[in-house]
């Protein structure tokens, strides 16, 4: 195996909570040194969100692999100065603090260039470091109900939140993407350009779609459940033994498969109302209840290998407990073991493959693990150390 393309990388990072530590975590994974500073005593706040993982946040213990934890209270000089001889080190230096603390503190992007030119800062913010909403907070809730995409998911009824931390995990993505295409920029240009990323403006390019959609069309699409707004027939229909199979007919060579294997009806294939996509749409009413009539005679099993052989795409409706013993990741081997205080648990290995490397999977430090082996390395003796608990620095 070959060394890991980010080896000899060093990001300190001062995060909390999802987007930020996804983007660093990501980075660790392919080999980067990420140095993460936390408050002493209490840490990332994610490390309480729940205590489902053996004692430990399931948040946590996603993000935050593969770290070195080192405690500092940057209200302290003594601790600014510590965070300084870490950064006169680093190649990245991440943070998502509260709006207006990078400044304060001295860390926003322009500061930094200052004093390390070297340095690739990168914020990641609710709203922007500019403009009218700089200084708001911004969490995913909010921020998938102030882009509108609440208003797309749910039912008719009732909208509803998308179940994981969809804005967050944009925004790591793009901060992630973004350090990667600036550490890329730096060793070609020799220059190192700050990156920054929002939640709210992650999410907005999601959100581009519906955006053209409505902008143009006249109208936003439809909250429809497991239904599509310009695709039909899409969505769960239950089958003979009561379970749901989730059916997507994307064109119409797979409609006239669907009716000549699935209904025995090939002659619905060139009806006027379901020939093209936009009049399946038009008459949905008539083909969910042609669908949903035909699932009602066959078990999920029978209607699995009848579309498997007319080639339409299907999915079983899983939950949670189904997906961990899903036979794709079970057969391609992405469970790892990954070791966390007082345990080891089963974490999926990051989704791309780079061929010839293995991601690397190391423990989720505890707390402060790492102070003092870091403030050793960077030449604290243990006196210093000591009389720096003390004032309560570290």
């Amino acid at each position: 195996m070959t060394a890991l393309p980010l080896s000899g990388i060093t990001v300190v990072s001062v995060e909390q909570a999802v987007a930020a530590p996804f983007a660093t975590r990501q980075l660790a994974d392919l080999g980067a040194r990420v140095i993460k500073v936390e408050r002493p005593g209490e840490g990332d706040f994610a490390r309480r969100y729940d205590t489902s993982v053996h004692g430990q946040s399931s948040y946590f213990v996603w993000l935050n692999r593969s770290k070195e934890s080192v405690t500092l209270d940057l209200k302290s000089p003594s601790a600014r100065g510590i965070l300084e001889q870490l950064l006169g080190r680093a190649d990245v230096f991440v943070q998502n603090l509260a709006p207006g603390a990078a400044t304060r503190l001295g860390l926003d992007a322009t500061a930094l260039n200052r004093r390390h030119p070297s340095l690739i800062p990168c914020a990641v913010t609710g709203y922007g470091s500019t403009g009218p909403w700089a200084d708001r907070k911004a969490y995913d809730l909010l921020v998938q109900s102030q882009t509108g995409l609440v208003s797309l998911t749910g039912t008719p009824e009732e909208t509803a939140r998308t179940g994981v931390s969809i804005a967050d995990i944009a925004a790591g993505m793009y901060a992630y993407s973004g350090i990667l295409t600036a550490l890329f920029t730096r060793a070609t240009t020799g220059v190192a350009r700050a990156v920054e990323v929002s939640l709210f403006e992650a999410l907005a390019e999601w959100m581009s779609q519906p955006a053209h959609y409505t902008r143009h069309g006249g109208t936003q699409p439809p909250r429809m459940g497991t239904r599509h707004a310009t695709i039909a027939p899409y969505g769960a229909f239950t089958t003979a033994d009561g379970r749901q199979i989730l059916l997507s007919v994307q064109n119409g060579r797979e409609w006239a498969a669907f009716c000549t294997r699935l209904l025995d009806r090939p002659e619905l294939a060139g009806d006027p109302r379901f020939a093209t996509g936009s009049g399946r749409v038009a008459h949905r009413e008539a083909v969910d209840t042609l669908v949903a009539e035909r699932f009602l005679r066959s078990t999920a099993d029978e209607l699995a290998d009848l579309l498997d052989e007319a080639g339409i795409a299907w999915a079983g409706v899983n939950d949670v407990h189904a997906f961990l013993g899903h036979p794709v990741l079970a057969a391609r081997g992405r469970w790892q073991d990954v070791a966390v205080p007082g345990s080891v648990v089963p974490a999926l290995r990051p989704p791309v493959d780079l061929a010839g490397t293995d991601p690397r999977m190391d423990p989720v430090p505890a707390l402060g693990e790492h102070t003092e082996p870091i403030l050793t390395e960077l030449g604290h003796t243990r006196h210093q150390i000591e009389e720096l608990r003390a004032e309560g620095a570290i």
